[in-house]
């Protein structure tokens, strides 16, 4: 690991969003850079819809920058502005984070690359929490994060999820996503959403905090309701969500989104300083520690 700063003086990252005050990104990038030895600023910055361009073609004019974090409302839109995408953000039309790189045809404008880190992020945290490949996977929610989850379930060998959402027709596109993922993608109404969730055994729920609380009071009314099945509630605050505390209380696993948040970020960090690659160990050990979360 090195022991020197191994960037310059002067570069800089940050997470965007509105609101963003809430963000731990920071405080998990600055724990990574101090264990790496790496000189880089990072800061939360409110940016609205409406600023978005602005903002991202300051970034592409400012050789400073190494990268951005990108939270809602603006990781669609980010997509539409990148020089170039990565997969699996190209198939999700989402982004939530940005490389700046040197442009060799024109040293004043950055090159900007959009990738999707949140799959990673599903991905491992499920996988670290013990999930296998789910006979019946689902989704509560339809919006950016639901689609990261759909490919992050599609990556651990789901043929194909069940996604809960108030208005199926605001998550039509879902079905594009599956399509390119070669997952299939059932919508489910939201009043049905308590009996596929008790049969589920891989749940990502992407709803905000306090969203989920009404399928929680359904399962908790079913004295008969247990599971073995693995429940990732990626609204980390408060904790356990109600849902969490009745899928745990009846026998499942539970997995925080601050896992996913911890592990979405360490893959951050190696986008924004390749030549750290092997230290994912290192940069993992230091974020879950900067916000007292077990290594798992």
């Amino acid at each position: 690991m090195p022991s020197e700063p191994t960037a310059a003086p002067g570069l800089r990252a940050a997470v965007i969003g509105s609101p963003i005050g809430h963000s731990k990104s920071p405080r998990l990038h600055a724990a990574a850079y101090r264990a790496l030895g790496i000189s880089c600023t990072y800061t939360a910055e409110d940016v609205t819809e409406s600023q978005l361009v602005g903002f991202v073609d300051a970034v592409r004019g400012d050789p400073g920058w190494r990268g951005l974090s990108v939270t809602m409302p603006l990781k669609a839109g980010t997509a539409r502005l990148m020089d170039t995408v990565t997969e699996p953000a190209g198939a999700l039309g989402v982004v939530n984070t940005v490389v700046a790189t040197a442009n060799p045809a024109d040293a004043r404008r950055s090159i900007l690359t959009g990738h999707n880190t949140d799959v990673a992020g599903v991905l491992h945290a499920l996988v670290a929490a013990g999930a296998g490949a789910p006979a019946r996977a689902v989704v509560l929610g339809g919006g950016a994060t639901a689609a990261a989850a759909i490919a992050a379930l599609a990556q651990l060998g789901a043929g194909d999820c069940r996604v809960i959402v108030r208005r199926p027709e605001a998550a039509a596109d879902l079905h594009r996503v599956g399509e390119q993922l070669g997952i299939g993608i059932v919508m489910v109404p939201w009043d049905d959403g308590a009996v596929e969730v008790a049969a589920a055994d891989v749940i990502v729920s992407t709803l905000p905090p306090h969203g989920a609380d009404a399928l929680a009071g359904f399962l908790a009314d079913d004295t008969g309701f247990t599971t073995d099945g693995t429940l990732l509630d990626v609204a980390y605050d408060p904790w356990p969500s109600d849902l969490a505390a009745v899928w745990q209380e009846r026998g499942g696993v539970i997995v925080p989104g601050l896992d996913m948040l911890i592990q979405q970020a360490v893959e951050q960090v190696r986008l924004f300083f390749p030549d750290v690659q092997q230290h994912r160990d290192t940069i993992l050990a230091a974020m879950c520690d900067a916000v007292d979360v077990p290594r798992r």
